[in-house]
């Protein structure tokens, strides 16, 4: 294995880190700012909006440039968006630094998601991009806890001069590490989206989209609710995102080794119930924090365990167009993200935030409907065929 797919990785978290970072200083930042939480939260949701669509097509565009070229450029664009936000006296700066950094770090993503399966051995591919992918990962669960640590610490723009200072590192690394990579054709966007003609896999992929959508209504405010629901202080918040965080990352090794043992359909069916049932539960847990933080372990598990099971149930499904469903599934992810943040806000602004776990169980309980449909719905008259044509 080619030590450098790790340095990859470490890129990858810390472009990953900024998309969720600001939900643990949604406070913070709503003072300073002088704006309401719903309006930070919404610098969230169009962070991911910018990730998921920009991501394949950004790719298609610079598709003929020399790939250690494009990360040191994207990287420097990724350093001017941060160095905004840190210095953006304004909201609406804010707003542009972010995305400055949505639209660089979309395709920083993509790029060390390509790179690595390039520098290895065809063996190696796969565990590559498992690698590079765990960076992601890791990035977008512990970004907040490390955002809400430095932010309750020494204000809500340290976690961007931390983020500037690795970008700095990581330009290095990648300048006197990294050797020239030649670019390859990638598919077109209409071959992309073309896949998605076909049943099973337009609602494998919704999977994904909804069950996102859920997780993120509450976890995206999980800072506020902390602090309303179980009155504790920034500390403990800043505990419970640690927590929730190692559980998180554990879910995605359990989530594959489950997936392995019983099949990924059974894994998904499993995680996307008991997600419902916990999902649900997480209010009646606010009278007693013991009880609370049990229920936070068995949330932070499912929230990642679900991710490896659907990679290879998508995989299954149509395995001559792996790599455009590894694709669509990330930005089915990041607009799970944005659009669960969205409507996040939205609930604390109409209603408060002890209805973000309702509102998002109804989410998930729309994605085991389309798990159903996915598996067990009739089948298509047509089998998929390669770069997806209709079923």
């Amino acid at each position: 294995m080619n030590k450098r797919v790790y340095f990859l990785m470490v890129v990858a978290f810390v472009v990953g880190m900024v998309e969720l970072i600001i939900g643990g200083i949604l406070d913070l930042m709503a003072a300073d700012l002088n704006v309401s939480l719903g309006k930070v939260g919404l610098l969230i949701t169009i962070f991911s909006f910018i990730f998921a669509i920009g991501s394949p097509i950004l790719l298609i565009l610079t598709s003929n440039i020399e790939r250690k070229r494009l990360t040191l450029v994207s990287l420097g664009v990724f350093l001017v968006g941060n160095l905004v936000t840190v210095f953006s006296p304004t909201y609406s700066v804010v707003f542009i630094g972010r995305v400055i950094s949505a639209l660089s770090g979309a395709l920083l993503i993509i790029l060390c998601l390509t790179i690595a399966p390039s520098i290895v051995e065809h063996k190696y591919r796969g565990r590559a991009i498992g690698i590079v992918s765990m960076g992601v990962s890791a990035s977008i669960v512990l970004g907040l806890p490390v955002g809400l640590i430095l932010g309750n610490t020494f204000g809500w723009r340290a976690p961007f001069v931390l983020i500037t200072l690795l970008t700095v590192l990581s330009m290095a690394g990648v300048f006197f590490l990294m050797d020239r990579v030649e670019p390859k054709p990638s598919s077109s966007i209409k071959d992309q989206l073309a896949t998605l003609k076909n049943r099973k896999i337009f609602f494998g992929q919704s999977i994904t989209f909804l069950f996102m959508t859920g997780h993120t209504i509450l976890y995206a405010y999980l800072t506020p609710f902390s602090k309303t629901a179980l009155g504790v202080d920034g500390t403990w918040v800043s505990i419970i995102y640690l927590i929730f965080g190692v559980a998180a990352v554990s879910g995605g090794g359990i989530g594959g080794a489950l997936s392995d043992t019983i099949g990924a359909k059974r894994t998904i069916m499993l995680t996307t119930i008991l997600f419902v049932l916990t999902i649900f539960s997480i209010p009646y847990t606010t009278f007693a924090l013991p009880a609370f933080l049990v229920i936070l372990i068995i949330w932070g598990i499912l929230s990642w365990a679900l991710s490896p099971a659907t990679q290879s149930y998508l995989i299954t499904l149509s395995p001559e167009t792996s790599d455009i469903q590894q694709s669509l599934n990330n930005s089915a992810l990041h607009l799970g993200i944005a659009f669960g943040s969205m409507i996040g806000g939205l609930v604390i602004e109409r209603t408060s935030v002890e209805q973000n776990a309702t509102v998002g169980g109804l989410f998930v309980i729309l994605s085991v409907g389309a798990a159903l449909i996915s598996m067990y719905g009739q089948k298509n008259s047509e089998k998929t065929h390669i770069r997806g044509t209709d079923s």
